[in-house]
């Protein structure tokens, strides 16, 4: 229970590191959806969307891989120093073709050439700072990392503030940028929260003695394009939606859709927060001992809490949506939030369940697995985008992650067996999903109704975990 208890600490830190600031960068979802049209939105979420893709590709898996042999590699220095080396110099030169040919990627991406040399400005200095991120997570040190990420967001949200709200905005700052659509603000904003980032950072890329091990690098690209790989078809899965939606169905469209995908925030930051956690405790507690027990009770009681705000999202969506949404041009796509937030849950226990490979050295089932996932994503946007529209978005992002996560469980229960409470999660999961849908699309999102099945659901757990939790509250 001590581990457990090192485990939840770890992942409440890195959880405020990575939810708080992101919580607050959500409330420019109100900002942005105030001031931009539903078209201008559409844009800015293109934006991201490319942006996720090169941030994939120029980091081509090495935050893992370093986390990786980081832990298990005794010359810790030569892990460090590699890694930071080829980070630096792949990051030249891919950033150096990205600006010599800007203007055919550009058209063929469909981004505005000045956006496109903002976007490769974020992307570059996002894909610096994942090794000395990275450093700060695998050495145990999540306080610093908290706080740079907190400055990173609040000059973010500062300068969007400053950028776009009529009430508060500086006309003076404004001109100094001259631009001709406000959704450029937004980008401008991203890339100088960025570069005070890279500011802060900058000391650790000399922490390590410049040392270039061929032998290291090997072993941490040999792990790490198998994650690359499953990050673009990850990628794929979750934002091509959004890429396919402004073409088939218009820009008015997937703004809405944007605007409303992003109420599923609450699952993803929770999903985020884990992981920035879990990943390290993972890597090293492999070898202690009843590793596997452990895992198998994170997964569980990851399962309750994600179910739990699934169930809170839904039932009160009418009470939050105001908070973040009030125009109601971008409610027309408020139904998708059910479906894409179990979706997300989905794929936070895909993601817990995802440490047999990466644990074996498997990664490259990883990769598999995130491409059956990608295919169907693909497949089932093309045939029903035209169909029901948007809504075959989220039904497509629920059956990919859904597949992914039970494929994940059947291959890792073979080379990495973890004796998971498959009957207490899939009770917990599928009776948070059924009273959440049944809730929305039948009582028509009846407060009380629902609050009724809430209190039910925390019953249940009470009732069914009782013994464990009083176990875990005694060694807290």
């Amino acid at each position: 229970m001590s581990v457990l208890k090192s485990f939840f600490k770890d992942t409440v830190i890195y959880g405020l590191a990575i939810v708080l600031p992101r919580l607050i960068n959500f409330l420019l979802v109100r900002l942005h959806t105030d001031v931009l049209p539903n078209e201008g939105y559409s844009e800015n979420t293109e934006f991201y969307v490319v942006a996720a893709f090169f941030n994939v590709i120029l980091t081509y898996g090495m935050e893992t891989s370093f986390f990786r042999f980081f832990s298990k590699n005794k010359d810790k220095n030569k892990v460090l120093s590699t890694a930071m080396i080829t980070i630096v110099l792949s990051t030249f030169i891919f950033g150096t073709l990205l600006l010599l040919f800007r203007i055919p990627i550009s058209e063929t991406l469909r981004i505005n050439t000045d956006f496109y040399t903002l976007l490769v400005g974020i992307t570059l200095i996002d894909t610096l700072i994942v090794i000395p991120f990275a450093y700060l997570r695998v050495t145990g040190k999540p306080i610093k990392f908290a706080l740079i990420k907190l400055l990173n967001v609040l000059v973010i949200v500062a300068l969007n503030v400053l950028l776009l709200s009529k009430a508060y905005g500086s006309d003076r700052l404004r001109q100094l940028f001259n631009v001709d659509n406000n959704v450029e603000y937004i980008f401008i904003a991203n890339l100088i929260a960025s570069a005070v980032v890279l500011v802060l950072v900058l000391p650790y890329f000399f922490k390590a003695k410049l040392q270039f091990d061929t032998h290291i690098l090997k072993q941490l690209l040999n792990y790490g394009w198998p994650i690359m790989v499953a990050g673009l078809a990850f990628v794929i899965n979750e934002n091509l939606d959004k890429w396919l939606l402004p073409e088939m169905e218009g820009e008015f469209v997937n703004g809405a859709y944007s605007a409303c995908y992003k109420l599923a925030v609450f699952m993803t930051l929770f999903i985020q927060a884990f992981r920035m956690g879990a990943e390290p405790f993972f890597f090293n507690h492999s070898d202690k001992e009843n590793a596997t027990q452990t895992y198998a009770t994170i997964l569980k009681y990851f399962t309750i809490v994600g179910a739990l705000g699934l169930m809170i999202v839904v039932i009160y969506i009418d009470v939050l949506r105001p908070v973040f949404i009030k125009k109601e041009s971008y409610l027309l796509a408020l139904d998708i939030v059910p479906i894409v937030l179990l979706a997300n849950l989905c794929l936070g226990i895909y993601h817990n369940l995802s440490i047999w490979y990466k644990l074996t050295d498997r990664t490259r089932f990883g990769m598999y697995i995130s491409i059956v996932g990608a295919a169907i994503t693909i497949a089932f946007n093309l045939i029903f985008i035209p169909k029901i529209g948007f809504m075959a978005c989220a039904y497509a992002t629920l059956i990919a992650y859904g597949l992914m996560m039970l494929i994940s469980y059947a291959l890792g229960q073979k080379y990495y067996p973890v004796p998971y409470d498959i009957n207490r999660i899939g009770i917990y999961l599928l009776l948070s999903a059924g009273l959440s849908f049944i809730t929305y699309y039948y009582f028509d999102r009846d407060i009380l109704i629902g609050t009724v099945f809430l209190l039910f659901y925390i019953a249940l757990i009470a009732f069914l975990e009782k013994k464990e939790l009083q176990l875990l509250l005694k060694r807290s």
